[in-house]
């Protein structure tokens, strides 16, 4: 008797994980037996390449590698007779057969020792998962102990919300929109904002990319939020009296809103602006990231229970205190990070000078912001693309971008600078402003200086100076917490770079009940990362307000309202301080509906 592992090889992607999860390795890759795109120098097959995954050893029936396939094109089948097996395909090292037969441990068929008490490999398995593996060119390690979490793909690791983008893309490639919305939904209520301006850190960290490139995964989260639809959220089981503030309607604080209210909080968010959303509303364009998907995903959130009060801003419409004195039981600061750098040169104070944010932002709310002339863009992020985009579209009649470093170094997206140059914005790099020309108080010019590599650093290169005339300079070199909201006496530290100091496990502040998390406590980062500090700090007020020990999520280390936790204050249930199994792994819907991470 034997175990067949069955592959539809018309629907696998031939990403190689399923060879890497096997504790035995009875999977490989075969090898091209003609030349296909890549070819070697002598024209044949190049001996190195995978083509798809094939049976080559005895398997267990472990069945990780069939929980581990992306696309869900693998089957387990057991047989009578003995597994036929084809060859092996790459050097690799196997143990010895034992000379008087019997089992060999599986110490001596993984990549790695398990534990020296481990005599058996039938003792206590259980306990035993899958983990990353160290090197770019690996993607699993064998063998970890006593971990509470089950092992993730690469991509899914390298989402800081850890988005199970593996699933929803093979749910998508069975046609199953609706199921491939909610698992991307499940770890992010912003998931259809997400489809179109993430930065995609999965991508570049998916298997298919050692192959030939990576899977478009967000192109593919787009597409299940334009095709899809999401259940609605059922009512919290249980209804709190606790109340929660949340200073910041943006990314940040909406997600934190959002699992605070499913877990049957009170929760109000107080936003300084006009509409909620952070600068997904007010800093990146309507081109780029249309309303009705944000609009979309704020009422979701909205319709969970959240009470909104917007044109309320920390520090002018009210303290800190007030919100103590109002009976609320915890408060998450996640204000961002609006303040803009300054230029730092001479003439930055002259007018015409403006903070690129400032102006995405007259555009965005509707506000007056004609341009004219040539407009001048300082910086390399994705805020001078947009800024140079936004300037075409407001009346500028020639745009520039000024960036210190080569364009390799640029921190925008490929594909925003492809986007930007298609727009005739022409970018200059490897340039500074070192002054800021005037006339009767306003710009007239920048003058720059070219820069060059020396080694590690960029220095200026002599007599390489000019003047550039322009009418607006737009300045997009960075932004930082603003931490003049906060009163003197708070009891909340504050870095030397004005970010809030925070416990980074519990997101807690120095003063009891008050929490933060997203750019004001990180500094400027990117959507999806906020929307996972949001989600971790709800965990953790969620975990201050029930009274809980601090605990994670046995399946996904990750919120409470994960749909196999019930967190259970007072009490120490078998399986860990302050939570209780509730259904078992295989029985957890995928479904957003259902509960929040998986």
């Amino acid at each position: 008797m034997g175990y067949r592992i069955d592959i539809d090889h018309g629907n696998c992607i031939n990403c190689g994980i399923c060879m890497d999860v096997c504790p035995v390795q009875a999977l490989d890759m075969s090898r091209p037996t003609r030349p296909g795109a890549e070819v070697a120098d002598s024209g044949g097959p190049l001996p190195w390449m995978m083509e798809h995954p094939i049976q080559v050893g005895e398997c267990v029936g472990c069945s990780i590698c069939i929980r581990e396939c992306p696309v869900d094109v693998m089957t387990l089948e057991t047989q009578p007779e003995a597994t036929t097996l084809a060859p092996r395909q790459g050097p690799i090292s196997r143990p010895e057969e034992p000379a008087e037969g019997g089992w060999i441990p599986l110490s001596m068929a993984t990549r790695e020792a398990l534990k020296p008490r481990k005599v058996s490999p039938f003792d206590g398995l259980e306990t035993w998962v899958t983990r990353e593996r160290p090197q770019p060119w690996q993607v699993w390690r064998s063998m970890r102990p006593d971990e509470t979490i089950e092992p993730i793909a690469p991509c899914q690791a390298a989402c800081p919300a850890g988005t199970d983008a593996g699933r929803y893309v093979g749910l998508l490639a069975q046609g199953r929109w609706d199921e491939a919305y909610a698992v991307a939904a499940e770890v992010n209520p912003f998931a259809s904002v997400c489809g179109f301006i993430c930065t995609a850190p999965c991508e570049p960290a998916c298997r298919r990319g050692v192959l030939d490139e990576p899977i478009s995964i967000r192109t593919l989260k787009r597409f299940a939020a334009e095709r899809g639809h999401l259940v609605e959220i059922p009512p919290p089981a249980q209804r709190r009296a606790q109340r929660v503030a949340i200073v910041g309607g943006g990314p940040a604080g909406m997600s934190a809103a959002y699992y605070l209210a499913r877990l049957g909080y009170r929760v109000t968010v107080f936003e300084a602006m006009p509409v909620p959303g952070g600068m997904m509303a007010i800093g990146i364009p309507d081109y780029r990231l249309p309303r009705e998907s944000l609009r979309a995903d704020l009422d979701r959130i909205v319709k969970v229970g959240v009470e909104l009060r917007l044109d309320q801003a920390m520090g002018r419409d009210f303290q800190l205190a007030d919100l103590e004195g109002q009976g609320f039981d915890a408060v998450f600061l996640s204000t961002g990070a609006p303040r803009s750098r300054r230029l730092g040169v001479e003439g930055d104070e002259l007018s015409g000078v403006v903070p690129a944010t400032l102006f995405l932002k007259r555009v965005n709310l509707g506000e007056p912001a004609e341009l004219h002339g040539h407009v001048v863009v300082v910086g390399g992020g994705s805020t001078a693309m947009d800024a140079a985009r936004s300037a075409i579209r407001n009346g500028a009649e020639r745009v520039s971008i000024l960036y210190r470093r080569g364009r390799a170094d640029m921190a925008a997206q490929h594909e925003e600078v492809e986007a930007a140059e298609h727009e005739e914005v022409a970018i200059v790099t490897e340039t500074i402003v070192v002054e800021v020309l005037g006339h009767d108080g306003h710009v007239r010019a920048v003058r720059t200086q070219r820069q060059a590599r020396s080694g590690d650093a960029w220095t200026p290169l002599p007599g390489s100076e000019a003047e550039l005339e322009t009418t607006t300079v737009l300045v997009a070199i960075g932004e930082e917490p603003d931490p003049s909201i906060l009163p003197e006496g708070a009891g909340i530290e504050v870095s030397a770079w004005a970010g809030i100091v925070t416990d980074p496990r519990t997101a807690a502040t120095g003063r009891v009940g008050v929490f933060a998390g997203g750019d004001v406590v990180s500094g400027p980062k990117t959507i999806i990362d906020a929307v996972a500090s949001g989600r971790r700090a709800a965990g953790a007020i969620h975990e201050f307000l029930a009274g809980a020990e601090a605990s994670r999520c046995f399946r996904c280390d990750a919120i409470y309202s994960c749909p196999t936790v019930e967190v259970v204050a007072g009490r120490g249930p078998a399986d860990g301080p302050g939570r209780r199994p509730v259904a078992s792994p295989s029985s957890i819907p995928t479904v957003a509906g259902a509960g929040g991470a998986s």
